[in-house]
């Protein structure tokens, strides 16, 4: 027995980032939710499947005081999300599980109740179209949800007969008469969204016989139903009242142009008020004041070729007489970040922000001079609550305005449950649904100086035992966005996988990264080419003069924004053994009409601006080995760009195919998959390619490809 027991452990890989499938079953948790009394805390937690095909969510709750176990609240094949707390303690959420009072029903996206005293979760409403998102009231029994219906639906019973009719005929067809019409990986339309309240219904028979904890099936009222395509990716919040909901419209404009305008949703009359609407502006709605007299607003100006967005935190005064315009103040407007997320504190007295700064993305507190009056809100003080280097996010706050709980993630581990006390900023770890995945290696912050005396930091991730005897060969790993920073924990670019293969991964922020201030973003705007690739350059110098890099072995990759600048360096220099770039901008000037948000595109750079900096104009000068992978569903980045750059690789490249048709180029594609690789098998294969393309030409091994492939 003993001697099996050690041959098991001796098959465990040294890490879960030692093997790919290890990795693959780390629980990835997302998501908050605090109970009304602060005594619950729900999160979501995704497992793979038995098959290992897809991630099945489930909801578990947490102990906010930090003294029990977390415990799984869920489970069903489909999954659970979208956890939401009505005022009375009840956990509303979404799934698409067989309801066991219709089980013969095809199943949807239904919302579900788990009641706050326990027992089991039931349906209590579902509709043909399904529920999305479920939001509460924090003072109210007030609850809504947002849900999709046919643009042509008169009501729920029309609506149902128009999803089936096109079911049965097996009719997708779409027909457009505005833009957008894509999203990401989505076809937008038929449906468009709408907010509905979720109100008591009648009992279906009255005066029967039933157990004690028999209720009348819940309604949606309809708040938006003018609403068309307006509501399409809009964000909403509710006020604690429940009386007003607080959104934005896509607002159509001239020559397939949009913005964003925010609107009042008065719930008693499903009525709706635009509050602001201003040229060259989009507005979102942010959290409520407590008192429900105080609106945050998120601002964002429209780009110009030579103009990078301003990101604005402010307040609206919702009591006042006159245009919402004149009562809209700055919040904070010498602070220079951009606020992500924001929550009040109880009391009303501050908000929490949280924002991209320096390689984290902190928890900070923003407290308007004469905040209990509604006033003063320029003079805001911001102050910094968490203080190390990791990202926050879903933060909300205990009643009693003590502490606050939220996602903490970095790239020594993945996102976790915490506590922060607001009067210290100390931050515990709460008892989590899974432990922390070990790492082997170590994490720098290192930088450089680039020729404008501009600072650019970075990342670095190194293999355990490098050193000047054994120096690790180095990839350069750009980040998308452009607008992001590497600051956070992703299941997606993770660079311990290629760590535990024995690379340092360096992972920079260059020009156009957040978290810098608006000067930083400024000096890369419209010249992409220019100050984000130099200072890639710069700070890749400032690694391989370490004694623990080897100079001689190195390779960059990059996805989507990143993917762009991995295909700009291929055409720029030769100092790389391998580029992989993946789904990648490559020629501009095709890539502005054709993604699924040209408008804003189109407004970035003028046309000479475009083929300035774009890739494809030097494809003769690659001589580097590239490999390129793209999916068929990406409507951001559209299969396009993969398609060009992998013929013109071939026919235009210092390594072109040959006359027997061979090239070192290789091109990873896949047919069901969009700007992210989201199926686990798929993700299995992807880092497989790239540890074989990269050993080959880096290390020069010959490591086997998967078996997946079938070659």
């Amino acid at each position: 027995m003993a001697s099996q027991d050690s041959a098991i452990l001796s098959e465990q890989p040294a890490t879960p980032f030692h093997d790919v499938d290890h990795y693959l079953a780390i629980p990835r948790v997302s998501g908050l939710a605090l109970s009304p009394d602060g005594k619950r805390l729900v999160t979501t937690v995704s497992t793979l499947n038995g098959k290992g095909t897809e991630y099945v969510t489930a909801l578990w709750e947490l102990d906010p005081a930090g003294g029990k176990h977390a415990r799984r609240i869920t489970r069903s094949a489909k999954g659970e999300a979208g956890a939401a707390f009505a005022s009375t303690g009840d956990l509303y959420f979404t799934s698409a599980r067989p309801d066991p009072e219709s089980p013969d029903a095809d199943p949807v996206s239904a919302l579900w109740l788990l009641p706050a005293d326990g027992g089991e979760a039931r349906v209590v409403h579902s509709r043909a179209g399904g529920i999305s998102h479920v939001m509460s009231a924090g003072d109210s029994a007030a609850t809504f949800v947002t849900a999709s219906v046919l643009a042509g639906s008169a009501d729920e019973e029309a609506d149902e007969a128009r999803r089936k009719n096109r079911k049965d005929n097996k009719v997708s067809a779409i027909l457009h008469s505005g833009y957008p019409v894509r999203y990401w990986d989505a076809d937008l339309g038929p449906d468009q969204p709408r907010i509905f309240a979720v109100e008591p219904g009648e009992e279906k028979e009255p005066g029967k016989p039933a157990t004690v904890d028999a209720a009348a099936p819940l309604e949606l009222r309809n708040l938006t139903a003018d609403a068309a395509g307006l509501l399409r990716n809009a964000d909403s919040v509710v006020s604690p009242d429940g009386k007003t909901v607080y959104t934005s419209f896509n607002k159509p404009l001239a020559k397939a142009d949009s913005r964003s305008v925010l609107v009042a949703v008065d719930v008693a009359t499903a009525t709706h008020q635009i509050l602001l609407d201003r040229e060259g502006v989009s507005y979102f709605a942010g959290p409520v004041s407590p008192d429900n007299r105080r609106l945050v607003v998120m601002s964002e100006t429209d780009t110009t070729p030579h103009q990078a967005p301003q990101v604005g935190l402010q307040l609206l005064d919702l009591t006042g007489e006159g245009p919402a315009e004149s009562r809209l103040r700055p919040l904070a407007a010498d602070w220079d970040r951009w606020a992500i997320q924001a929550v009040w504190l109880p009391d009303g007295s501050a908000l929490l922000v949280t924002a991209d700064d320096d390689g984290a993305s902190p928890v900070f507190r923003v407290s308007p001079a004469g905040a209990g009056a509604g006033g003063g809100a320029e003079g805001a003080e911001v102050t910094r609550v968490t203080r190390a280097a990791a990202a926050y996010t879903d933060v909300v706050v205990s009643p009693d305005g003590l502490s606050a709980y939220a996602l903490r993630s970095s790239y020594e581990f993945p996102p976790e449950a915490v506590r922060i006390d607001l009067a210290t900023g100390d931050v515990t770890r709460l008892p989590a649904p899974a432990g922390r995945p070990r790492i082997q290696g170590s994490l720098e912050r290192l930088e450089t100086t680039a020729a404008d005396r501009s600072r650019v930091p970075a990342y670095l991730a190194l293999p355990e035992g490098a050193s000047a005897q054994n120096p690790a060969p180095l990839l350069l790993w750009i980040h998308g966005g452009p607008l992001g920073s590497w600051n956070a924990w992703t299941w997606r670019w993770n660079p311990w996988l290629l760590v535990a293969k024995g690379y340092a991964v360096l992972l920079p922020d260059p020009a156009l990264s957040t978290g810098y201030g608006q000067a930083y973003i400024q000096r890369g705007w419209g010249q992409w080419g220019k100050a984000p690739y130099t200072d890639l350059m710069e700070i890749t110098d400032a690694a391989v003069k370490r004694p623990d890099i080897d100079a001689s072995r190195t390779a960059a990759m990059g996805g989507s924004f990143g993917g762009y600048m991995a295909n700009w360096v291929a055409g720029q220099t030769d100092r790389f053994d391998a580029i992989v770039t993946h789904a990648s901008l490559w020629a501009l000037d095709q890539f502005g009409p054709t993604t699924d948000d040209s408008q804003y595109w189109l407004k970035e750079m003028t046309a000479e601006m475009a083929l300035d900096n774009s890739p494809h104009l030097h494809v003769g000068k690659i001589s580097t080995p590239m490999l390129v992978i793209h999916g068929d569903k990406d409507y951001r980045v559209p299969v396009g760009e993969g398609l060009r750059l992998w013929y013109e690789l071939l026919s235009k490249s210092q390594l072109a195919a040959d006359d027997n048709g061979e090239t070192p180029h290789r091109f990873l594609y896949y047919p069901d998959e969009n700007h992210w690789i989201l199926q686990p098998q798929h993700a299995k294969v992807w880092y497989g390619v790239v540890e074989h393309f990269l050993a080959k030409n880096v290390l020069d091994q010959d490591l086997p490809l998967p078996a997946d492939l079938g070659l």
